[in-house]
């Protein structure tokens, strides 16, 4: 008889199959736990690993700083105003090359009245980074 609880990854051993088998199958625990057997004689077993899960937390920006970014973004690359540009589009896929970003950097400055330091400027990827980086700028600035 062989087990699964709750496991990212799964590793299986089969023995040879027998002819005409009969093979029971029973849940335990809702989803997070499975077992298989042939009347007593195990034909799978199952190597678990617990795998540790990835967290991020980011505070995310006011949809109208993101909405304000959309536009300058689209303005700098001359994009059609019906274009999709969301929080997620990355600017290389929006076809920004390394001057458009620095471009797209400086109308955010203007914009917004805040200085982006190249450190941070270099981290923006995503309408969204620019986006976030914006707030973070502008609360330390009213601190």
């Amino acid at each position: 008889m062989a087990a699964i609880s709750g496991a990212s990854s799964i590793s299986l051993r089969s023995t040879p199959p027998r002819s005409h088998q009969n093979l029971a199958l029973s849940r335990t625990n809702g989803l997070r736990s499975i077992a298989l057997s042939d009347n007593g004689r195990s034909s799978l077993s199952f190597g678990l690993q617990q795998r540790s899960v990835r967290l991020s937390v980011s505070c995310a920006a006011k949809p109208e700083t993101v909405e304000k970014v959309c536009t300058i973004v689209r303005k700098q690359l001359a994009l059609p105003d019906d274009s999709a540009v969301t929080g997620e589009s990355k600017f290389a896929a929006l076809g920004a090359d390394s001057l458009d970003t620095v471009e797209i950097v400086m109308g955010l400055e203007e914009e917004f009245g805040i200085s982006v330091e190249e450190d941070s400027a270099q981290s923006i990827a995503t309408v969204q980074d620019a986006a976030d980086l914006i707030e973070k700028i502008i609360e330390k600035n009213k601190a």
